[in-house]
Protein backbone atom coordinates (compact mmCIF):
# COMPACT_ATOMS: atom_id res chain seq x y z
CA UNK A 1 0.00 0.00 0.00
CA UNK A 2 2.98 2.33 0.48
CA UNK A 3 3.06 4.91 -2.27
CA UNK A 4 -1.02 4.83 -3.22
CA UNK A 5 -2.75 7.82 -2.46
CA UNK A 6 -6.28 8.76 -2.60
CA UNK A 7 -8.12 11.88 -4.28
CA UNK A 8 -11.70 11.55 -3.54
CA UNK A 9 -13.02 8.46 -5.07
CA UNK A 10 -9.59 7.96 -7.27
CA UNK A 11 -6.17 6.60 -6.23
CA UNK A 12 -2.59 7.42 -7.97
CA UNK A 13 1.14 6.44 -7.38
CA UNK A 14 3.54 8.19 -8.59
CA UNK A 15 6.49 6.50 -10.30
CA UNK A 16 9.61 7.19 -12.40
CA UNK A 17 9.56 5.21 -15.46
CA UNK A 18 12.89 2.68 -15.13
CA UNK A 19 14.82 0.41 -17.34
CA UNK A 20 13.73 -2.61 -16.81
CA UNK A 21 10.41 -1.59 -18.02
CA UNK A 22 10.92 0.64 -21.68
CA UNK A 23 11.50 -1.39 -25.19
CA UNK A 24 15.00 -0.74 -27.40
CA UNK A 25 13.86 3.32 -27.87
CA UNK A 26 13.30 3.84 -24.18
CA UNK A 27 9.52 3.79 -25.12
CA UNK A 28 7.35 2.48 -22.06
CA UNK A 29 6.37 -1.41 -22.99
CA UNK A 30 2.52 -2.18 -23.24
CA UNK A 31 3.11 -5.33 -20.65
CA UNK A 32 4.85 -2.99 -18.43
CA UNK A 33 2.01 -0.54 -18.07
CA UNK A 34 -0.29 -3.59 -17.45
CA UNK A 35 1.71 -4.88 -14.92
CA UNK A 36 1.51 -1.00 -13.45
CA UNK A 37 -2.37 -1.24 -13.65
CA UNK A 38 -2.78 -4.55 -11.88
CA UNK A 39 -0.86 -3.16 -9.00
CA UNK A 40 -2.50 -0.21 -8.43
CA UNK A 41 -5.97 -1.79 -8.87
CA UNK A 42 -5.19 -4.11 -6.52
CA UNK A 43 -4.35 -1.60 -3.79
CA UNK A 44 -7.64 0.42 -5.04
CA UNK A 45 -9.86 -2.20 -4.28
CA UNK A 46 -8.21 -3.08 -0.70
CA UNK A 47 -8.39 0.26 0.13
CA UNK A 48 -12.34 0.00 -0.52
CA UNK A 49 -12.97 -3.34 1.11
CA UNK A 50 -13.14 -5.27 -1.93
CA UNK A 51 -9.19 -6.41 -2.38
CA UNK A 52 -7.74 -9.92 -2.98
CA UNK A 53 -7.52 -10.81 0.62
CA UNK A 54 -11.16 -10.16 1.88
CA UNK A 55 -12.11 -12.02 -1.49
CA UNK A 56 -9.94 -14.90 -1.38
CA UNK A 57 -11.48 -15.43 2.39
CA UNK A 58 -15.23 -15.55 0.93
CA UNK A 59 -13.58 -18.32 -1.72
CA UNK A 60 -13.90 -15.82 -4.90
CA UNK A 61 -11.38 -13.52 -7.12
CA UNK A 62 -11.10 -11.14 -9.46
CA UNK A 63 -10.57 -11.86 -12.94
CA UNK A 64 -9.60 -9.48 -15.48
CA UNK A 65 -10.82 -10.17 -18.77
CA UNK A 66 -10.89 -7.13 -21.66
CA UNK A 67 -8.77 -4.47 -21.36
CA UNK A 68 -8.04 -1.49 -23.89
CA UNK A 69 -5.30 0.28 -24.23
CA UNK A 70 -4.37 3.46 -25.91
CA UNK A 71 -1.07 5.40 -26.51
CA UNK A 72 -1.24 9.08 -27.62
CA UNK A 73 2.17 9.73 -26.37
CA UNK A 74 4.05 6.78 -24.35
CA UNK A 75 6.78 7.96 -21.83
CA UNK A 76 10.08 7.27 -21.49
CA UNK A 77 13.13 5.79 -19.49
CA UNK A 78 13.75 8.19 -16.34
CA UNK A 79 10.10 10.40 -16.99
CA UNK A 80 8.21 10.88 -14.11
CA UNK A 81 5.01 10.13 -14.20
CA UNK A 82 1.53 9.66 -12.23
CA UNK A 83 -0.82 6.65 -12.55
CA UNK A 84 -4.22 7.27 -11.33
CA UNK A 85 -6.83 4.54 -11.41
CA UNK A 86 -11.09 4.11 -10.26
CA UNK A 87 -13.83 2.43 -11.00
CA UNK A 88 -16.92 2.74 -12.65
CA UNK A 89 -19.35 0.50 -11.27
CA UNK A 90 -20.12 -2.35 -13.51
CA UNK A 91 -21.98 -3.42 -16.95
CA UNK A 92 -23.63 -6.43 -17.18
CA UNK A 93 -21.55 -8.85 -15.54
CA UNK A 94 -18.24 -6.61 -15.66
CA UNK A 95 -16.87 -4.66 -13.17
CA UNK A 96 -15.46 -1.46 -14.73
CA UNK A 97 -12.10 0.16 -13.83
CA UNK A 98 -10.20 3.33 -15.61
CA UNK A 99 -6.63 3.87 -15.88
CA UNK A 100 -4.59 7.46 -16.64
CA UNK A 101 -0.86 8.18 -16.90
CA UNK A 102 0.05 11.45 -16.56
CA UNK A 103 2.93 13.62 -17.51
CA UNK A 104 3.91 16.76 -14.54
CA UNK A 105 1.65 18.76 -16.73
CA UNK A 106 -1.18 16.34 -16.45
CA UNK A 107 -1.16 15.63 -20.06
CA UNK A 108 -2.24 12.02 -20.73
CA UNK A 109 0.42 9.81 -21.80
CA UNK A 110 -1.44 6.31 -21.91
CA UNK A 111 -4.73 5.69 -21.17
CA UNK A 112 -7.01 2.70 -20.13
CA UNK A 113 -10.20 0.91 -19.50
CA UNK A 114 -10.33 -2.73 -18.14
CA UNK A 115 -13.39 -4.99 -17.59
CA UNK A 116 -13.45 -7.52 -14.77
CA UNK A 117 -15.22 -10.38 -13.38
CA UNK A 118 -15.23 -12.32 -10.37
CA UNK A 119 -14.42 -15.90 -10.15
CA UNK A 120 -15.53 -18.71 -7.73
CA UNK A 121 -12.02 -19.76 -7.14
CA UNK A 122 -13.16 -23.69 -5.90
CA UNK A 123 -15.68 -24.12 -9.15
CA UNK A 124 -13.72 -21.52 -11.24
CA UNK A 125 -17.19 -20.53 -12.85
CA UNK A 126 -18.40 -16.74 -12.84
CA UNK A 127 -20.57 -15.31 -9.93
CA UNK A 128 -23.75 -14.18 -11.62
CA UNK A 129 -25.69 -13.16 -8.76
CA UNK A 130 -26.09 -9.85 -7.87
CA UNK A 131 -26.03 -10.24 -4.09
CA UNK A 132 -22.96 -12.06 -4.24
CA UNK A 133 -21.46 -9.53 -6.76
CA UNK A 134 -21.70 -6.79 -4.41
CA UNK A 135 -18.54 -6.06 -3.47
CA UNK A 136 -18.19 -2.72 -4.50
CA UNK A 137 -20.09 0.54 -3.04
CA UNK A 138 -21.33 1.87 -6.13
CA UNK A 139 -20.81 5.10 -4.32
CA UNK A 140 -17.21 4.85 -4.06
CA UNK A 141 -17.05 4.89 -7.87
CA UNK A 142 -14.82 7.95 -9.60
CA UNK A 143 -16.24 10.50 -11.85
CA UNK A 144 -15.19 10.43 -15.76
CA UNK A 145 -13.49 8.27 -18.10
CA UNK A 146 -10.10 7.43 -19.37
CA UNK A 147 -11.63 5.80 -22.35
CA UNK A 148 -15.59 6.33 -22.39
CA UNK A 149 -16.51 2.69 -24.25
CA UNK A 150 -15.93 -0.60 -22.39
CA UNK A 151 -13.06 -2.72 -23.70
CA UNK A 152 -14.90 -4.98 -26.52
CA UNK A 153 -15.16 -8.37 -27.05
CA UNK A 154 -12.38 -9.12 -30.36
CA UNK A 155 -13.58 -10.59 -33.37
CA UNK A 156 -11.42 -12.07 -35.91
CA UNK A 157 -12.54 -10.67 -39.24
CA UNK A 158 -13.89 -13.56 -41.55
CA UNK A 159 -11.16 -15.16 -44.25
CA UNK A 160 -8.15 -14.04 -42.35
CA UNK A 161 -5.29 -17.06 -42.83
CA UNK A 162 -3.48 -17.69 -39.60
CA UNK A 163 0.23 -17.61 -39.77
CA UNK A 164 1.73 -19.87 -36.68
CA UNK A 165 4.40 -17.83 -35.45
CA UNK A 166 5.57 -20.01 -32.77
CA UNK A 167 4.54 -22.04 -29.34
CA UNK A 168 5.43 -21.42 -26.01
CA UNK A 169 4.95 -23.33 -23.16
CA UNK A 170 3.92 -21.91 -19.62
CA UNK A 171 6.98 -21.40 -17.77
CA UNK A 172 8.04 -20.57 -14.28
CA UNK A 173 8.70 -16.85 -15.20
CA UNK A 174 4.96 -16.64 -16.29
CA UNK A 175 3.17 -18.04 -13.55
CA UNK A 176 1.47 -15.67 -10.58
CA UNK A 177 0.71 -16.81 -7.21
CA UNK A 178 -2.80 -17.94 -8.43
CA UNK A 179 -1.31 -20.73 -10.38
CA UNK A 180 -1.99 -19.50 -13.49
CA UNK A 181 -0.20 -17.16 -16.02
CA UNK A 182 -0.26 -13.40 -15.42
CA UNK A 183 -2.10 -11.30 -17.87
CA UNK A 184 0.62 -9.04 -18.32
CA UNK A 185 2.44 -12.12 -19.89
CA UNK A 186 -0.05 -12.61 -22.67
CA UNK A 187 0.70 -9.47 -24.03
CA UNK A 188 4.37 -10.23 -24.04
CA UNK A 189 4.06 -13.53 -25.75
CA UNK A 190 1.66 -11.08 -28.15
CA UNK A 191 4.09 -8.46 -28.66
CA UNK A 192 6.55 -10.80 -29.18
CA UNK A 193 4.57 -12.15 -32.38
CA UNK A 194 5.06 -9.16 -34.06
CA UNK A 195 7.50 -7.65 -36.55
CA UNK A 196 10.12 -5.74 -34.91
CA UNK A 197 10.70 -3.52 -37.99
CA UNK A 198 7.44 -2.72 -38.17
CA UNK A 199 7.41 -1.61 -34.74
CA UNK A 200 10.71 0.72 -35.65
CA UNK A 201 8.85 2.40 -38.20
CA UNK A 202 5.36 3.37 -36.32
CA UNK A 203 4.16 2.57 -32.57
CA UNK A 204 1.17 0.79 -31.53
CA UNK A 205 -1.81 3.33 -30.99
CA UNK A 206 -4.48 1.19 -29.65
CA UNK A 207 -4.02 -2.85 -27.89
CA UNK A 208 -6.81 -4.87 -26.95
CA UNK A 209 -6.98 -7.41 -25.51
CA UNK A 210 -9.48 -10.52 -24.15
CA UNK A 211 -8.92 -13.27 -21.65
CA UNK A 212 -10.80 -16.00 -22.44
CA UNK A 213 -9.26 -18.66 -20.92
CA UNK A 214 -6.61 -19.70 -18.11
CA UNK A 215 -3.19 -21.09 -18.97
CA UNK A 216 -1.68 -23.09 -16.61
CA UNK A 217 2.03 -24.36 -15.96
CA UNK A 218 3.06 -26.84 -18.71
CA UNK A 219 0.48 -26.09 -20.91
CA UNK A 220 2.05 -25.33 -24.55
CA UNK A 221 0.22 -22.12 -26.56
CA UNK A 222 -0.03 -21.82 -29.93
CA UNK A 223 0.64 -18.18 -31.02
CA UNK A 224 -1.02 -17.65 -34.39
CA UNK A 225 -0.52 -13.94 -36.06
CA UNK A 226 -3.25 -12.32 -38.60
CA UNK A 227 -2.68 -9.30 -40.46
CA UNK A 228 -5.69 -7.23 -41.37
CA UNK A 229 -4.66 -4.81 -43.95
CA UNK A 230 -1.38 -2.25 -43.22
CA UNK A 231 -3.05 -0.65 -39.96
CA UNK A 232 -4.02 -3.69 -37.74
CA UNK A 233 -2.92 -7.24 -36.78
CA UNK A 234 -4.23 -10.21 -34.60
CA UNK A 235 -2.52 -12.71 -32.63
CA UNK A 236 -4.24 -15.46 -30.93
CA UNK A 237 -3.15 -17.48 -28.40
CA UNK A 238 -4.81 -21.37 -28.38
CA UNK A 239 -4.03 -24.39 -26.28
CA UNK A 240 -5.92 -27.64 -27.82
CA UNK A 241 -7.52 -25.52 -30.35
CA UNK A 242 -9.27 -23.63 -28.09
CA UNK A 243 -8.50 -19.86 -27.57
CA UNK A 244 -7.31 -18.80 -24.44
CA UNK A 245 -6.52 -14.85 -25.40
CA UNK A 246 -6.55 -12.55 -28.24
CA UNK A 247 -5.10 -9.11 -29.05
CA UNK A 248 -5.80 -6.78 -31.73
CA UNK A 249 -3.01 -4.27 -32.62
CA UNK A 250 -3.89 -0.80 -34.05
CA UNK A 251 -1.35 1.20 -35.28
Amino acid sequence: MKGIFRDKNKFYQDITIPCYDVDRFRVLKAASFMDMAQEIAHWAAELLGAGFDILAGKKTAWVLSRMHIHFPDAPLWKEDVRLWTWHKGFDGLFFLRDFSLQDGTGKERVTATSSWLIIDTDTRRLLRNPAERAVLDLSTAGEGFAIAEPAPKIQKPAGLEPDLVKEHTVSYSDVDFLGHANNARYMVWAMDCLDPEALSVRRAKDIYINFNKETRPGETVQLCRYTDGPDSCYVEGLVDGRQSFIVKVDY
